[in-house]
């Protein structure tokens, strides 16, 4: 097979947008430690940080245990700000537009919850919500009677647009709340994010995306989407540490958000039963956090911006195809990707092996992956009839060894069947 994206190089004709500059492998790899000591494929589960991005994690840890936390804290406070201003460039907001969060179902929850929806709102989910979402979503429906749609797919596995209008059409724009996983954890999908926002906007209903899967491996810009509010995690194509995130929260849809648990970081106890939410999207925030992790997180999103977000994205875009048509070539592997799959994301299954000792036996090849079930993902693959599905994900120090090594591997496991 043609492992030529892995080069650094290659380019496809569709991938999203033109490649600024080539993606250097190597020097990816060489600030990458656990580049060396396997083959890590699981960037959409936890992406491997760079030396950067530990040593400052390290580094305040170190200053924390000279001089203490809060006073720790307060020397890093203009480092701090600087993490809100690279996550609104990151994504196209402005800076009073960014919550930092410690994950990405933090984030949609309180947002979510800020809403205070009723038995007359509706909620329209994509078919690729994640469990941690889902379950969020079904709660406050049933716990208030707010009624939950799950909007049909096209036929290329993506969100069918015509189908949303018609919802929306049928609807109260003002009382629909459209909630879409930007990529979904149990495939390569890309929903059409930007035609779902145009719809939300003519119908004045709110949008909402969690883009953990997309942002630090896609271009992510809020305006070109449309959407009101979109939460991502640090720790996946981010590269940045665990227990980090931040949120977007456009201005016009702020103001009309009350946090259902105010906390001293984003509100002031001004009287005996009186507060003030912070005027910023911050309202949403809590006082406690890893302070070290978010400064990573902040070296992290630096990172991505001085390597260049389209350059990233036709990188892994391309090296992504190249190993899905890899795979699809051993005999008795499927693609279990949609159509719509234009994304650093592959998964498949081995007729007759289930995904978990699939999995399995690629980690004892040193090559790591993850097994995605269908209780991770009800609406997408329980409704496809797929208990689980592998899930190989690349990133910018992966090269053609790390590639070479999972179709070797699979190869392997599928032979051995019979």
């Amino acid at each position: 097979m043609d492992l030529s994206a892995y080069a650094g190089s290659s380019r496809l004709d569709d991938a999203p947008g033109p490649l600024t500059a080539a993606v250097d492998v190597a020097v990816e790899r060489a600030r990458t430690a656990g580049a060396a000591s396997s083959h890590h494929l699981n960037s959409a589960g936890s992406a491997l940080p760079t030396a950067a991005v530990v040593d400052a994690v390290v580094a305040h840890l170190r200053y924390e245990e000279r001089v203490g936390g809060y006073e720790a804290s307060a020397a890093r406070d203009a480092d701090i700000e600087a993490v809100y201003a690279a996550a609104a460039r990151v994504v196209g907001g402005a800076v009073e537009e960014i919550a930092l969060v410690d994950s990405a179902t933090t984030g949609l929850r309180v947002i979510i919850d800020a809403m205070r929806l009723g038995p007359s709102a509706r909620l329209l989910v994509s078919r690729s919500t994640y469990v941690s979402h889902a379950l969020h979503l079904l709660s406050i429906a049933a716990g208030v009677g707010t009624e939950l749609v799950i909007v049909p797919n096209g036929q290329d596995g993506a969100l069918d647009p015509a189908q949303l209008e018609e919802l929306l059409t049928g609807g109260d724009g003002h009382d629909d709340v459209v909630c879409v996983a930007h990529v979904p954890t149990s495939s390569g999908l890309v929903e059409p994010v930007a035609a779902i926002g145009a719809l939300t906007r003519e119908y004045g209903a709110r949008y909402v995306v969690d883009a953990t899967q997309s942002v630090g491996q896609l271009p992510v810009d809020v305006d070109e989407i449309g959407c009101d509010a979109l939460v991502t995690t640090g720790r996946k194509f981010l590269r940045a540490p665990r227990g980090t995130g931040f949120a977007y929260v456009r201005r016009s849809l702020l103001d009309s958000l009350s946090p259902v648990a105010p906390d001293v970081r984003g509100a002031v106890w001004r009287g005996e039963r009186e507060w003030d939410l912070a005027a910023t999207a911050r309202r949403f925030e809590t006082w406690e956090s890893s302070v070290a992790g978010r400064l990573g997180l902040g070296v992290a999103l630096e990172e991505l911006l001085a390597r260049g977000i389209e350059a990233t994205a036709g990188h892994l875009v391309a090296a992504a195809a190249a190993l899905r048509a890899g795979l699809a070539a051993i005999d008795g592997v499927i693609i279990q990707d949609p159509a719509a799959c234009a994304s650093g994301i592959v998964t498949f299954t081995v007729d007759g092996v289930t995904a978990g000792d699939v999995s399995r036996r690629l980690a004892e090849s040193n090559v790591r992956t993850v097994s995605v079930p269908s209780s991770h993902g009800q609406w997408d693959l329980g409704s496809r009839g797929v208990p689980a599905v592998v899930r190989a994900s690349v990133h910018v120090y992966n090269d053609a060894s790390d590639a070479q090594a999972l179709l070797d591997a699979v190869a392997v496991i599928a032979g051995a069947r019979g």
